[in-house]
């Protein structure tokens, strides 16, 4: 059973790229939404979040997981 992933991103991020990267290499399936240009997608970040903007957000099957990569971000 696939869950539904969703990374929440910014251009240019170096840890987001490494997550996603890390998602393909394991086969995991993901929709990325963009935080900064998409004032939706920020407002539902920040609600998982908990108004933190460290990126990327990784939400899996409508729960928060993490916030940044591989301690950072």
């Amino acid at each position: 059973l696939m869950s539904n992933v969703v990374i929440y991103t910014k251009p240019g991020c170096p840890y987001c790229a490494k997550a996603m990267a890390w998602h393909n290499q394991q086969g995991i399936a993901f929709e990325e939404r963009n935080a900064q240009d998409n004032p939706a997608y920020r407002k539902e970040m920040f609600a998982y979040s908990d108004n933190d903007p460290t990126v990327p957000v990784i939400v899996v099957d409508g729960v928060y997981k993490q916030s940044g990569w591989e301690g950072r971000g």
